[in-house]
């Protein structure tokens, strides 16, 4: 292959990998969990600027909600990737609000489903044209082609 057809990504590639860095020296600002939890940062202070009045936990369970239906509160959960606690407390808030509806499960009166009300449903179909924006957002300082990479690396870790 030509010097010419050595495409941008492959020049990324040489050049992350020519800063290979030394295995006794450990910098922070160099290590995956402190540069995920600095974009994670960057991108929730995205989201609270298009979207104040919903944390992104109670953004996701109304999405989910709205893909998948009714569910047990622990599916729902699950889907979203919340501890039974934390997916209760995400529910306790978005019921207060009128978002969503409780009931219990005809068979097993012990499983709560969680339902989206009519007023649940127009706030998630009014937000996701901003979450849209907030993933462009985010995603602004790469290309199209890096931040489809992005994505796919990403995944993997997940």
């Amino acid at each position: 292959m030509g010097w010419a057809a050595v495409s941008a990504e492959d020049n990324l590639l040489k050049l992350v990998e020519a800063e290979e860095p030394d295995e006794n020296d450990y910098r922070l600002q160099e290590q995956v969990g402190f540069i995920l939890r600095k974009a994670h940062q960057r991108h929730v202070s995205i989201f609270a600027a298009h979207i104040a009045d919903l944390t992104p936990p109670q953004f996701a369970a109304l999405a989910k909600l709205r893909d998948v239906g009714e569910t047990s509160q622990n599916q729902l959960g699950s889907l979203i990737a919340m501890d039974a606690a934390t997916v209760k407390g995400v529910i306790d808030r978005l019921k207060a609000r009128g978002f969503v509806e409780l009931s219990k499960h005809e068979v097993d009166k012990r499983r709560l489903l969680v339902n989206l009300t009519a007023e649940g449903r127009d706030a998630i179909e009014r937000l996701i044209p901003l979450a849209r924006e907030i993933t462009q957002e985010t995603l602004a300082p790469l290309s199209a082609k890096e931040a489809a990479i992005f994505m796919k690396l990403l995944a993997k870790l997940a």
